[in-house]
This record gives structure tokens, sequence and C-alpha cells, in this order.
């Protein structure tokens, strides 16, 4: 992709909508709705890596209640022509094709490659990638299994997304909140998988979101790891402006 000159791509995850409470996570989502607002100006295209919402599960004709400022703006900023692409994050691996269907929104469920006038960037949420986590891994494979899916779409809405609501904070293998501090790049398996993937095949950039803090990363002298950073603390976001990838802090006008 020749990115138009004038226009930037934009990175952003984790928002956690809904969380902790509906009043503070209003306030949280009308500023990243203000981003938006802001970003779609000069935006070519906009990625968003996962974890948009504290928890999201499709039932076939149902979604979780709220979130209509956020849905209603990526409506408009796809219908005015700008993609927008999404990477399920752990906290809503159970997309089923509504942001496909009325958003416009294409959704993977797996890292994907991309390039950016002549530059690599390789694109994911970051959960299960690289070596440990093995206990989220396990769960993972059970969440995502077909047979888990149906039976818990049997769950009464109200009662299934309570008790997915209650999980996501409670279960530190969901959460993560166990890991939101930097552990030496020894210790980033985020880190680490990019350095294996760098061993095959060259990119210039590695773009994940999932650990919750904003970091950057010089992988090789032309190679460089970034992490996204979250909507709850840091409101920061990625943008590339056709030659430089850089991380930067959101403050509303």
């Amino acid at each position: 992709m020749k990115i138009p000159e004038g226009k930037k791509i934009y990175f952003a995850s984790d928002n956690h909508l809904g969380a902790p409470t509906k009043e503070e996570s209003i306030i949280r989502e009308k500023k990243f709705v203000a981003w938006l607002d802001e970003i779609k100006t000069d935006a070519a295209a906009i990625f968003l890596l996962g974890d948009l919402f504290d928890f999201w599960f499709e039932y076939k004709t149902v979604i979780p209640k709220g979130f209509s400022r956020t849905l209603g703006k990526l409506a408009e900023i796809t219908d005015s022509g700008i993609p927008v692409y999404y990477f399920v994050g752990n906290h809503d691996l159970w997309m089923d094709g509504y942001f496909e269907e009325e958003l416009n929104i294409p959704v993977y469920h797996k890292p994907q490659e991309f390039t950016f006038n002549n530059k690599k960037f390789f694109i994911g949420h970051g959960d299960g990638l690289g070596p440990g986590d093995k206990g989220y891994k396990r769960m993972k494979k059970v969440f995502t299994n077909p047979v888990s899916k149906w039976f818990f779409r049997w769950l009464h809405p109200d009662l299934g997304v309570k008790l997915a609501q209650y999980l996501s904070v409670k279960n530190k293998l969901i959460s993560g909140d166990e890991d939101i501090k930097f552990l030496g790049e020894d210790n980033e398996w985020l880190v680490q998988y990019c350095k294996r993937k760098l061993e095959k095949e060259h990119r210039d950039y590695f773009v994940f979101g999932h650990r919750h803090l904003p970091m950057e990363i010089s992988l090789q002298k032309d190679s460089k790891y970034i992490n996204l950073g979250d909507w709850i603390h840091y409101y920061t976001y990625a943008v590339f402006d056709g030659e430089i990838m850089s991380l930067k802090t959101y403050e509303k006008k």
C-alpha cells in the first residue's frame, strides 16, 4: 500500500471499554471517540489491535449492550472510505461477523503482514505469542474451541455477559494485571517472539498491544518492536507518516 501524500496510518489498542465501571468507561470512551474524530482528517487507515472491549461475545442476534459512541464513530469512518482493520485480543476473542457485516471492518484472529511505502509491518494483538505464558495458552485453546462457544451461547445473555465481565476482572490469566510492568528485554515474551521471527525474515516494524505498556525497542539496526500501551493509563497510540513510526500520547483538545 502506498500512503498518499499528507496521509498517515494510525494504531491503537487496549481500551477495555466497559471496565472497571460504566461511568469510568464512558469518560475514556468519549476521549477515544474524540481521538478518532481528529485523526480521520488525515488517516489513510486505522488499525485497532484488540481489547477494544473488556468483554465481547456475539450471540446469533445479540451483542453486549453499550459502546454506541465508539461503534457509531467507526461506522462513520468506514462509510467515509477510510479503512479500519481489527485484530481480536484476549478479551474479545469471540467476534463472529458483526464488525464485518455492520461496520465493514475486517477482523483478524492471528497476526498479519502489511507493507506500507516499502516498509514491512508485522501486526497483531500479541496474546499467547512467544515463550512462556503456558497457562493462558491452554486457556485460550479452551475459549476458542467451537464446543466451548456453543455451550456459552446457551447461557442467557444477562447471565453470560455478567459472568464473563466478572471473570475478565478477577481472573489474572484473562486480565493480565499481574504482568503490567516492564520485565526487561530478555523476559519480554513479545520481544523474544519478534527476534525469532527476524531470524527467518526481515520486518521493519513489529506492532502489538496486549502488554498495556508503551514501548519502542530496537531489535536490529533497521527493525523495531512497538507496543501501543493502552487507553486506560497512558492513552498512547502509534502513527506511521510514510517514513517513520512513532509513539504518541493523546491529549484531548
